[in-house]
């Protein structure tokens, strides 16, 4: 680093992402998509992975201004496709600058109807597959990082891991469970990794617009809103612009670091007067 670059406080050079190459898991819908739209704004190559062909095929339509994105089908929880992933990759960049572990699943039903079998999916898919295919991608991101620029790994966690959520009135054990344990997986990746230069961070989203939001959104958007001090759901920018830092040159000293994008919903009993009424 030079002495005048080690000065140049620009967003230009601090945000710059052009010629990365990222991987969003997830990436076809909902926030996944979103994110992928502000890489690709921001000048990185990106990669949509996902289980629905059709789903992908939207969204590159939607995407279809950017020659810069590419489009992969598979299920994380399958180890077949993991490695197909991890060679695609391989293949087309040699290495893998940044990802993130967005795809992910919920479950809800009450205490004594919730199945062991939608317990065992969440956690495999929300926490066992996350680990895995960091496990199988980290030699491609050992690949793209360096001492002063780490490659990056970005888990999207959830504001229902950092509290017990209430406002959509259907317990989601497994999922706030599982949102609990990637965070700190997160942690522990980050220790793990940090000396092949790969910082590790998770990002806990509160709510935003998705086809997993749509139903308490529906019926519960009111008491979502009083239970949020800041009174809204997320916007689109907001999850963008915290990924955006934790994958540029500004980010590159944060690691291990869990961040709510809530609101402040997590650190907030909120009005929760619906909690009295039978």
């Amino acid at each position: 680093m030079t002495a005048a670059s080690a000065q140049d406080f620009s967003v230009a050079r601090l945000f710059n992402l052009g010629g990365k190459t990222a991987l969003v898991t997830g990436g076809s819908s909902g926030i996944g998509l979103e994110m992928a739209r502000g890489l690709l704004r921001n000048g990185a190559r990106v990669i949509i992975a996902s289980r629905s062909r059709a789903k992908l095929d939207e969204a590159l339509a939607e995407l279809n201004d950017y020659p810069e994105v590419q489009a992969f089908e598979f299920d994380i929880t399958a180890p077949e496709d993991r490695l197909g992933l991890a060679a695609e990759v391989e293949q087309r960049f040699g290495s893998l600058y940044l990802l993130i572990n967005n795809a992910g699943t919920n479950w809800g039903a009450k205490l004594e109807d919730y199945p062991d079998a939608g317990f065992a999916k969440v956690m495999d898919t929300n926490v066992n597959a996350q680990f895995a295919l960091t496990r199988d991608l980290a030699p491609l991101l050992a690949a793209a990082g360096n001492a002063e620029l780490p490659a990056r790994i970005i888990n999207i966690g959830s504001m229902d891991g950092l509290h017990v959520p209430i406002v959509q009135r259907l317990p989601t054990f497994a999922y706030s469970a599982s949102k609990a344990a990637l965070h700190h997986l997160t942690r522990a990746l980050a220790v793990e990794l940090a000396p092949r230069h790969i910082t590790v961070n998770a990002v806990a989203p509160g709510f935003f617009a998705s086809r997993m939001t749509r139903h308490v959104f529906e019926h519960y958007l009111a008491d979502i809103e009083a239970d949020c001090p800041l009174g809204r759901i997320g916007k689109s920018e907001e999850i963008v612009g915290i990924v955006t830092y934790l994958a540029s040159r500004a980010g590159s000293y944060t690691t291990g670091a869990v961040i709510p994008v809530d609101g402040g919903t997590s650190i907030s009993k909120g009005h929760r007067d619906y909690l009295q009424q039978n």
